[in-house]
């Protein structure tokens, strides 16, 4: 794998991070969730940044976002409870199918 596609993974793994930390910020009101929170988005922006150097730029997109999505689906369910209803799986599955032809279709 090119270590720009890692870099973009890691990218999302930080768009996890603060999505799910604004959550624990209670409306930016509180100091350190923020503080991490907003810490998370500047790495991931500066990771996509990186990766975006060789890698097309609707795709890095795409990706990030995915994993951005899939992440942040996964753990709604886990810490907060939300619903993990099939139809909901189904197309969170979908996603990832996406993101891989995304990789699989990228000559990079």
């Amino acid at each position: 794998m090119n270590s720009n596609w890692f870099i973009l993974i890691v990218a999302g793994l930080f768009e996890i991070g603060w999505a799910i930390g604004l959550k624990y910020t209670d409306g930016l009101t509180r100091l350190w969730p923020t503080v991490w929170t907003v810490l998370a988005i500047v790495i991931s922006v500066i990771l996509l940044g990186t990766a975006m150097k060789s890698l097309p730029v609707g795709t890095a997109y795409a990706v990030w976002v995915g994993v951005g999505i899939i992440g942040t689906a996964i753990l709604g369910i886990v810490l907060f409870g939300e619903s993990a209803g099939g139809f909901r799986l189904l197309c969170l599955g979908l996603i990832v199918t996406g993101i891989v032809g995304l990789k699989l279709g990228t000559p990079v």
